[in-house]
């Protein structure tokens, strides 16, 4: 089996090898900033935004961000380099970069490692849409940790899931905020649109600000498509003409059905497909034709 390379600590090693000391203040206490990038191609898409993005979430945390994120941005585009040989036909690449504070004694820890985009766990979810359920679990306050902040402390947006799958096998969990607007999904930003009024965004100094959420910001404006940010209610989730799901492995995806109530026809929209088409003219490839043809869809 070839090996797999992942970055540790200054060293390139077989990722089977990768551990976390147990006393790692990022195993202890969830105090790890992250990002996840893919490729297009076999080239990282967007690098440069997800790295600025680490180096906020570094400073908040309080470690060396500009060296930190110097040295994880160097190693990204290595981790690409080495292993350009190991993606099945068609496939391209989910990598994950993180740093955390240690274990008090060597320093922080410092990680880039990825495997194949597992196309098959969203490939259909571009035709048939994604099915959604407001959860209970509400989004931590600001007053906890800034929104901005990227990182793994993430037990709401696990129980708001697992919420979800048990009312609806297979749905994801949308949160609200702690004023009971439209927050985030467990792991993307969600938008509406509105005939009257376009693509609307809870407001991003509310939410983690999405790289892939920008994409759609950036596309919709060279389509002349509105794009505005305010707060959401539920009532204006259920009642949109098109609601969407969009991060950086599945670039933007189709929600169909609320809390087991179609959305609009309950179909994936044309403003939908309009969008994602133009993101597929951006990165030069199919991005659903992809999804289903590496995942035998």
């Amino acid at each position: 089996m070839a090996t797999r390379w992942a970055y540790l600590n200054g060293d390139w090693i077989d990722d089977r090898g990768l551990s976390v000391p147990i006393g790692d203040i990022g195993f202890t206490l969830g105090v790890t900033a992250t990002e996840r990038l893919r490729t297009f191609g076999g080239k990282v898409f967007r690098q440069a935004e997800h790295v600025r993005r680490m180096h906020r979430s570094l400073e908040i945390i309080g470690l060396d961000a500009a060296a930190i994120a110097g040295e994880l941005d160097s190693a990204i585009s290595e981790f690409v380099r080495r292993n350009q040989g190991l993606l099945p036909a068609g496939g391209d690449w989910s990598v994950a970069a993180f740093a955390t504070p240690g274990d008090g004694h060597s320093g922080p820890t410092r990680c880039v490692h990825g495997n194949p985009l597992p196309f098959s766990n969203w490939a259909h979810q571009f035709e048939a849409g994604v099915s959604v359920h407001l959860s209970d679990h509400r989004q931590t306050p600001a007053s906890c940790w800034p929104p901005e902040l990227k990182c793994r402390s993430r037990m709401h947006y696990y129980l708001a899931d697992q919420q979800a799958r048990r009312l609806e096998p297979g749905a994801r969990a949308i949160l609200l905020d702690q004023q009971g607007f439209v927050g985030e999904a467990s792991t993307a930003n969600v938008v509406i649109y509105r005939q009257e009024e376009g693509v609307v965004s809870p407001r991003m100094d509310k939410v983690l600000p999405g790289v892939s959420v920008a994409v759609v910001r950036e596309v919709c404006g060279a389509l002349g498509i509105p794009f505005g940010e305010r707060d959401l209610t539920i009532n204006e989730l259920r009642r949109a003409d098109e609601v969407w799901l969009s991060s950086t492995s599945i670039c933007l995806l189709p929600v169909v059905r609320c809390d087991g109530q179609p959305i609009a026809s309950g179909r994936p929209g044309p403003v939908y497909r309009r969008v994602l088409a133009a993101w597929d003219d951006l990165v030069g490839l199919g991005i659903a034709e992809q999804a289903r043809r590496v995942a035998g869809a």
